[in-house]
C-alpha cells in the first residue's frame, strides 16, 4: 500500500506507530490539507477529516470545533509560530504528532519558492515534550528514526545515525 509512496520510511514508521495506539473506529482530525498520508490512513481503515488549509496560528477553530477522538499532526507544528494555543484548546483526548528534529549540522528548512513551506521551529525532543506538557498533554509513547539520504559527504554520513523524526502519542491529563 505505502511501499511505492514517497517518503516510504517516514510513512511506514508513522503508520505502524498510529496502528499501535489508535483504533480504526476512532475518528481523526488530521492537521493540514488532504495529502498522500491521509489517503494511506483511509486505506488502512481510519476515518480521517483534514483541516482546510487555514493558517492554524490564527484560526484553529477546526481544532476547537471538532468532536474527533484523535488529533493528528504529521510534520505540521514546525510550520507554526505558536502551536501552544492550538494544542491547549483541542478537545480531542488523544494526539499523535510527529516533527522533524533539529539537527546541529543542518540549518532549518526553508523553501525558496513556497512561503508556507518553511520551518519556524525545528524542535529538540525535550522542547517538543515540554510544549505538549505545557499544553496539557501527557506523553504515553514516543519513537525516533533516521532519514538517510543517498548522497556523499559529511552531512549524509551523519544522517545515517542521527535521528531526524520524532513521533509521540499523548493523551489529555
Amino acid at each position: 500500500m505505502y511501499e511505492n509512496s514517497f517518503p516510504n520510511k517516514r510513512y511506514k514508521h508513522t503508520l505502524e506507530f498510529l496502528r499501535k495506539h489508535i483504533d480504526t473506529n476512532e475518528s481523526i482530525l488530521d492537521l493540514g490539507v488532504h495529502n498522500p498520508f491521509t489517503k494511506i490512513m483511509q486505506q488502512d481503515g481510519y476515518k480521517v477529516a483534514n483541516t482546510s488549509g487555514e493558517d492554524l496560528d490564527v484560526d484553529f477553530s477546526a481544532v476547537v470545533d471538532t468532536d474527533a477522538d484523535v488529533l493528528t499532526a504529521f510534520e505540521i507544528f514546525e510550520h507554526l509560530l505558536a502551536p501552544l494555543h492550538l494544542l491547549s484548546n483541542s478537545k480531542s483526548k488523544k494526539l499523535v504528532a510527529s516533527i522533524p528534529l533539529k539537527l546541529w549540522f543542518s540549518p532549518a528548512y526553508r523553501s525558496k519558492t513556497d512561503k508556507w513551506d518553511r520551518h519556524y521551529h525545528e524542535f529538540e525532543d525535550w522542547q517538543f515534550d515540554w510544549l505538549l506538557e505545557k499544553a496539557g498533554w501527557e506523553i504515553q509513547d514516543s519513537m525516533k528514526w533516521t532519514n538517510p539520504v543517498k548522497r556523499i559527504g559529511l552531512r549524509p554520513l551523519l544522517r545515517l545515525f542521527t535521528p531526524r523524526y520524532y513521533i509521540v502519542y499523548a493523551t489529555r491529563k
